[in-house]
């Protein structure tokens, strides 16, 4: 695991994820050209339930699928 320091909606926080999701996460912010605390904020703003970290890599399970879909 792998912490690291964001702010998120104003507010200092941290999070530990393994690095391979870190990575994952890095990927898909340079693709939306922007930076990986925004996409943890946006998930944050739309989770339901699930604390950020499970949400942080659903979301990120569920981006690499629908890549892997579309590549197909």
């Amino acid at each position: 695991m792998q912490k690291r320091s964001l702010i998120i909606a104003g507010h200092s926080t941290s999070m530990a994820l393994e690095p391979e999701f870190w990575a994952a996460l890095e990927t898909l912010a340079a693709e939306r050209g922007t930076s990986v605390a925004h996409i943890i904020a946006e998930i944050d703003e739309h989770r339901q339930g699930a604390n950020l970290s499970s949400a942080v890599r659903v979301t990120v399970l569920e981006w690499f699928i629908a890549r892997a879909v579309a590549d197909a």
